[in-house]
């Protein structure tokens, strides 16, 4: 927010060649006030961006419970703890190395050279609100990840994987499409991709994609689960022991999504147009909490509806992971779309999910969470959409500083920005693939990525963790068809 100024010659000519002393005055005491109101503004600005970061922290419970209830009852302490450390780790590391490859401004398009360890921080650019929200992004990242290589990864891999990822991959893809200085970022002064850069606004790419395809490689290297397919290569259903977790987790994480997607203007006090107006950015911050609804809702229905028809059961996990695949789909686009194009979106992410999945099965690609299908389809699905369904007005109110800047296919906005979001997954996929398949690989070769097969069949909480989660009685094991091997009676 600006400061409005006042002079004692703009006063004089009202108060007479005589009131020196009372224009002196009158303006001093107008610019103290002017100044409490800039401090208003940036407290109430940093304080929006430290409650978005809260609701997106919130996601990471969302993340454990969503796993935890998505995995075997022997592999529950695990998946748990993997969920903490993802935090954790991605803590330390986007604090010493991340924040600087993504936002280290100046720098150069590639990856930013500034703030490692904070230093020289708070600036006038960023506060530590700014960190603390991008830093719940990068866990993020890696959440999805390790629910794509759940239930048969070393604990170490997964702590080597968590830092690598986001300490140095998530934050060169971010630093490409989020900072200003990033060769493919909309906030660019100029040579932006297609005239356009990419619109990715709260991460289908950044995020989704970068954390769909790491869990890809991930699982591609390691291999299904055993019995996931059987000895003819048909699929055998593993279904996970919770589906009460598995709700909670998913509703958790729509709350959370909230300060993922309408977090992501970073700032609410900003005015469209002349000042005064009932119209400003906190408009279009809950226009774009009602398309991130819209779009899960409708997701959450066609995968009601069209799993009932492929299978004959209206399945409680199914609908949950629709639902977080219209989330994922609408994440790039949720502050440029009309909230009719957001139940578009949504409807055409449920049936991106139905066949990534019935590709997944066709491949014997073993993904307990889905997590490399819903993040990486939608996803990219999300990308495609934003570059058709943009709309001008709102372009120009989000990305304000290039009026001719091109929108969306279907919007009459052309074709520029279309070849930017495909440059974007190539780009994203490329990367990744490169750097989190290499890492996969190398571990696989060292031994460091796969348990052995008698701790697999055994569980991980038994063999890795100390125990168990739950206690159990013979007669549980029998009736929900679990054989649990036990480690001794519990501590009292």
């Amino acid at each position: 927010m600006a400061a409005i100024t006042c002079s004692a010659t703009d006063l004089q000519p009202l108060l007479g060649p005589n009131a020196t002393a009372a224009t002196e005055y009158i303006c001093g005491r107008f610019g103290a006030v002017s100044n409490k109101f800039v401090d208003t503004g940036y407290s109430i600005d940093n304080t929006y961006l430290l409650f978005s970061a809260c609701l997106v922290f919130s996601m990471q419970l969302g993340f454990a419970m969503l796993c935890a209830g998505s995995v075997r009852a022997k592999n529950t302490m695990n998946i748990m703890l993997t969920n903490v450390l993802d935090a954790a780790t991605g803590g330390i590391f986007y604090y010493l190395f991340g924040f600087a490859f993504a936002y280290g401004t100046p720098s150069n398009g590639f990856i930013g050279k500034q703030f490692f360890g904070l230093s020289h921080f708070p600036s006038p650019s960023f506060d530590y609100g700014f960190f603390l929200y991008q830093w719940t992004f990068a866990i993020a990242a890696a959440g999805i990840t390790s629910g794509s290589i759940a239930e048969r990864t070393q604990f170490v891999a997964y702590l080597i994987y968590s830092s690598f990822l986001t300490g140095f991959v998530y934050p060169i893809v971010s630093h490409w499409f989020w900072s200003a200085d990033g060769w493919a970022s909309p906030a660019r002064a100029e040579n932006l991709l297609f005239g356009s850069g990419v619109i990715d606004f709260a991460g289908s790419g950044v995020v989704h994609l970068v954390g769909g395809i790491a869990g890809l490689w991930g699982s591609l290297i390691e291999g299904p689960r055993i019995g996931r397919f059987d000895h003819e290569g048909r699929s055998v259903t593993m279904r996970g022991h919770s589906g009460t977790l598995v709700v909670l987790g998913t509703f958790l994480l729509w709350f959370g999504w909230y300060g993922f997607n309408a977090g992501s203007f970073l700032n609410i006090l900003k005015v469209y147009g002349d000042s005064g107006s009932s119209y400003g950015q906190w408009s279009a911050v809950g226009r774009t909490a009602v398309t991130t609804t819209l779009a899960g809702c409708a997701a959450a229905l066609t995968t009601l509806f069209g799993k009932r028809m492929l299978s004959g059961h209206w399945n409680v996990t199914d609908v949950c992971n629709g639902l977080l695949g219209g989330f994922a789909a609408i994440t790039s686009g949720c502050s440029v779309v009309d909230p009719w194009a957001a139940i578009i979106c949504g409807i055409v992410a449920a049936w991106v999910l139905i066949g990534c999945n019935m590709l997944a099965e066709k491949l014997k690609f073993d993904d307990p969470l889905e997590a490399a299908q819903l993040h990486g389809g939608c996803g990219t699905w999300g990308i495609i959409f934003t570059a058709l369904f943009a709309k001008k007005a709102y372009v120009n109110e989000v990305y304000p500083g290039h009026p001719e800047r091109p929108f969306g296919l279907f919007m009459g906005g052309g074709a520029k920005l279309l070849a930017a979001h495909l440059v974007q997954i190539v780009a994203v996929a490329a990367f990744v693939s490169v750097t989190m398949g290499t890492l996969f690989f190398f571990l696989h070769k060292l031994e460091l990525l796969r348990i052995s097969s008698d701790d697999e069949m055994a569980g991980m909480d038994v063999t890795s963790h100390g125990g168990l989660a739950y206690v159990y009685t013979d007669g549980d094991d029998m009736k929900s068809g679990y054989m649990v091997s036990r480690g001794g009676p519990p501590n009292v």
